[in-house]
This record gives structure tokens, C-alpha cells and sequence, in this order.
């Protein structure tokens, strides 16, 4: 069970920041408490189902989620189609990439018996709580979210719509309909989570007397928070610069192929003065399990053509029994139709429970 209505940090001087450094301290003092007691953690994670699911989605967080649910922690892992709309005009393929969101999940192996998978449009509670969480928050700070300020910069749109300045309430509402108290992430979602935390912070003061109705959750950072795209920014679906869970052996090579490097033959480990080099010889080292100077020193003077070798052939043979799993489980689409099925009902009564305490904390039942 989750420790419903009561942050992890029971007994832990908490800050109203949730800084990259901070989070970082806290994460690592959180992975001790699960290790210890995984029960008393409650998990809300998801992703928009906007195309393929890709390396930086897999090193972000995917793989701790598949970790955290096999220690124990209660999962719930969103499908946040509604989120769509945010920064579209239509939700194009919407099913198709519904279903291929639960695919991947389930090739990487979240058990939908052990956590539960379900749709954003499914569950009418969790939606009904955005109102009162707008209420709670300005304009302004709505605004300056970096990641807000970020996708409308990217957005391919002439303008965007109110719904994307009301996206990180929304995905507060996400993640406190089921009083989630952990929150895996990648550094870049940072901003969404401390505001989702001041939106807990403040619901408590103004209509639970103080008490815990909501938990401020923590964040679990991974430890690779940030890959690079191949062209040096951030990795991202909706950039064209990201190596898909799914696509194939030769495309994954030729994506590495394209991929930004700089003038320097000798191979280094340098986040910070050589990002995009730095970026391939990590993910090598992430899917090898080394340590990523030892790729770096490895390779050394050979050049960014071995580098680039040596990063396909690890990619590839990591994904390898991912993909193979995918490709089977595409087969039976009443499946994929049946997790989100009971996923869905085990989320409705949850949101409904949780609804009926913020009515009856805000005394609107009638």
C-alpha cells in the first residue's frame, strides 16, 4: 500500500524548491527508503502518446519504472492522451499511438498485473480536479514553466491554445489524483513537479486545515536525466533527432551515422565542453553497463566513426529482446485493448475516491 496523503519524506525538512542539485540529494536519500520499505511509495509516471517512445524516454525513466515495480513500489503508469491537444490542433493517430505506448510498456516489462496502465480520456474524475487546481495557481506562474516556454517555442503552430499554459496543472491533477508521494523524471520536468507540489501545498492550507489531504511528492532522478538528440538538442519525438524503442537495426545505425559530433579525432568524456560526443559515448555506456570514460578511453583516438560503431552495436543488441517482445505482443490487439481496460477501472476508483475528499474538503457535496 502507498502512504496515501503523506509525502515520503515523513520526518525530512522539505524545500520549496525543487532545484536539479536538491532533487539530486533527494533522490539518492529516496532510493535508501525504498529499498528499505518499497510499500510506502505511491509512483504516477506516464507519457503523451504523441509517436514512438525513444532512448531518452527509455533512460529517463521508463527502465525505473520497470525497476521500481519490481521492487515493489505501487505503479501507475498514464497514458495522457487528453495532453495531446495541448500543443495540436487534432490528435492525429491518436489510437494508434495509444496502443503502441502500451506495446512499448509492455515490451520493456510493466506487468499490468502489478501496475496499472491507463488513459488520461478515461477517467472523468481525475479531469474534474483541474479546475479547483487552476484556482490555486496564477497566470504567471503558469507562464514561466521552462517547459511550457520551451514546447510553445518549438510548437510548429502560428499560436497555441490556453490549454498548454494549463498543462502543468493539468499533469498536477495526474499525478495527486492517486496522491502519488514519488515521481520519476528527468531533469528537464523538474519545474512541472515543484509546481505540482506548491499545488498540493496549497490545497492543504486552504481548505484541509493544514493536514494532508495531498502528498507533495518527491522526484527520482535517473542517472542518465538528459540525452541529446542527434543534432545536439534535446531528444525529442517531435524534433526528428530521437532513436525510437521500435525502430529497426538499420535505422537505429543510420540515426547514430547522422548524429553531431565536433573536429576532436581523440575520444573524450566531456559533458560539459563536448556535449554531443559526450551524449553517444554515455548512451554506449548505458546500454554496455560501463563506465563512460572507460568507452571514451577505449575508443580514444580512433575517431567518431568507431564511436559511432561501437554505439549502434550496443544500442542494437540492448534493444534487441525489446523490439522481438514488441513484435510478438503487436499480434494480439485485444490485449493491448484488455490492460487498458482494467487499468482504466482500477484508475476511475481511485479518481472517484479522491474527487468525493476534495469536494467534501472544498463543502460542495450537496
Amino acid at each position: 500500500m502507498s502512504v496515501a496523503g503523506e509525502s515520503p519524506a515523513a520526518g525530512h525538512t522539505s524545500s520549496d524548491s525543487l532545484g536539479t542539485s536538491a532533487a539530486q540529494t533527494r533522490s539518492a536519500e529516496v532510493e535508501d527508503l525504498i529499498h528499505h520499505d518499497p510499500g510506502r511509495f505511491r509512483v504516477l509516471t506516464g507519457d503523451r502518446p504523441t509517436g514512438q517512445l525513444h532512448l531518452g524516454h527509455y533512460f529517463g525513466t521508463l527502465h525505473n519504472r520497470v525497476r521500481l515495480q519490481d521492487l515493489g513500489v505501487e505503479m501507475f503508469v498514464l497514458i495522457a492522451d487528453y495532453q495531446v491537444l495541448t500543443d495540436r490542433d487534432i490528435a492525429e493517430h491518436l489510437s494508434e499511438h495509444v496502443e503502441g505506448l502500451v506495446l512499448d510498456y509492455l515490451a520493456i516489462g510493466i506487468d499490468p498485473g502489478r501496475s496499472t496502465v491507463f488513459a488520461h480520456s478515461a477517467i472523468p474524475a481525475l479531469n474534474q480536479l483541474l479546475l479547483p487546481f487552476l484556482s490555486l495557481v496564477s497566470v504567471a506562474e503558469l507562464g514561466r514553466n521552462p517547459t511550457v516556454k520551451d514546447e510553445i517555442a518549438h510548437s510548429r503552430q502560428s499560436s497555441v491554445s490556453g490549454l498548454m499554459f494549463t498543462y502543468p496543472a493539468h499533469q498536477a491533477a495526474d499525478i495527486l489524483f492517486c496522491k502519488a508521494n514519488l515521481v520519476p523524471v528527468g531533469q528537464d520536468q523538474l519545474p512541472h513537479l515543484e509546481l505540482t507540489r506548491t499545488i498540493a501545498r496549497r490545497f492543504n492550507d486552504r481548505y484541509s486545515a493544514g493536514t494532508s489531504l495531498f502528498p507533495e511528492p518527491d522526484a527520482l532522478l535517473s542517472a542518465a536525466p538528459l540525452l541529446l538528440g542527434t543534432d545536439g538538442t534535446k531528444m525529442s519525438k517531435s524534433r526528428g533527432n530521437a532513436i525510437g524503442l521500435a525502430a529497426s537495426a538499420d535505422e537505429t545505425a543510420r540515426l547514430i551515422r547522422s548524429a553531431k559530433t565536433d573536429t576532436d579525432r581523440h575520444i573524450t568524456y566531456d559533458p560539459v565542453n563536448r556535449p554531443e560526443v559526450s551524449t553517444l559515448v554515455l548512451l554506449a555506456a548505458l546500454c554496455l553497463d560501463h563506465d563512460p570514460h572507460q568507452v571514451a578511453d577505449d575508443i580514444g583516438s580512433a575517431g567518431a566513426a568507431v564511436l559511432k560503431n561501437t554505439v549502434s552495436e550496443a544500442v542494437n543488441e540492448y534493444l534487441a529482446p525489446i523490439r522481438a517482445r514488441r513484435k510478438q505482443l503487436a499480434q494480439d490487439r485485444s490485449h493491448i485493448r484488455q490492460v487498458l481496460r482494467e487499468g482504466n477501472e482500477r484508475a476511475n476508483t481511485i479518481a472517484d475516491a479522491t474527487l468525493n475528499e476534495v469536494r467534501a474538503a472544498m463543502s460542495s457535496i450537496y
